[in-house]
């Protein structure tokens, strides 16, 4: 009876720990389907939450700080593959903006501010020393440093073989505790 208990116990935390990472893998309302970069001044958005629909992947916009819809924006097709799309304004003037990309069904797949630095002057060259210095915060990890989103799909089955390999370590040192059993 006591192994019994023990079974029990183990086999709910086994299961407690294997639906875990699919809890943390569910998709959160604060997180953006879109990338937003500069170069210079061109804007570009990359996203990979549109799907085509009568051979369009939808639209983006950049919006001024005045501008206060989509409609207002200047807007640009996506363009790109099942994988990822694009979209880019270039000559934008420095200043803040917002990225908006409504996809080709309708949905929003996200929305971002973006900074337009003006661009640099050469100046005369600088000498640097070669050493540099100790980052002030210390390394950044975390579920914001990723630099795609990676579906709920393989997020799901990443956790499955996370459970599984809990079962199979558990299912081990239960063997490996009875040496009389082959």
């Amino acid at each position: 009876m006591h192994t019994s208990r023990l079974l029990v116990r183990s086999g709910l935390f086994l299961a407690a720990a294997a639906a875990l990472p699919t809890a943390l893998a569910a998709p959160s309302a604060a997180v953006s389907g879109i990338s937003v970069s500069t170069t210079g001044s061109t804007v570009s958005v990359v996203t990979s939450a549109c799907t085509q629909i009568n051979g369009s992947w939808g639209t983006a916009a950049l919006l001024g700080s005045r501008q206060a819809n989509f409609a207002q924006g200047r807007q640009v097709a996506l363009s790109g593959t099942t994988i990822s799309q694009s979209a880019a304004w270039t000559g934008v003037s420095p200043g803040t903006y917002t990225v908006v990309v409504v996809c080709s069904s309708g949905s929003t797949a996200g929305t971002q501010s973006v900074i337009v630095s003006a661009p640099s002057v050469p100046s005369a060259p600088t000498i640097s020393s070669t050493r540099t210095p100790a980052p002030s915060r210390g390394v950044m990890g975390g579920a914001g440093g990723a630099t795609r989103d990676y579906g709920s799909l393989t997020l799901g089955v990443g956790g499955a073989l996370v459970g599984a390999g809990m079962i199979a370590t558990g299912w081990y040192l239960r063997r490996r505790s009875r040496p009389y059993r082959l």
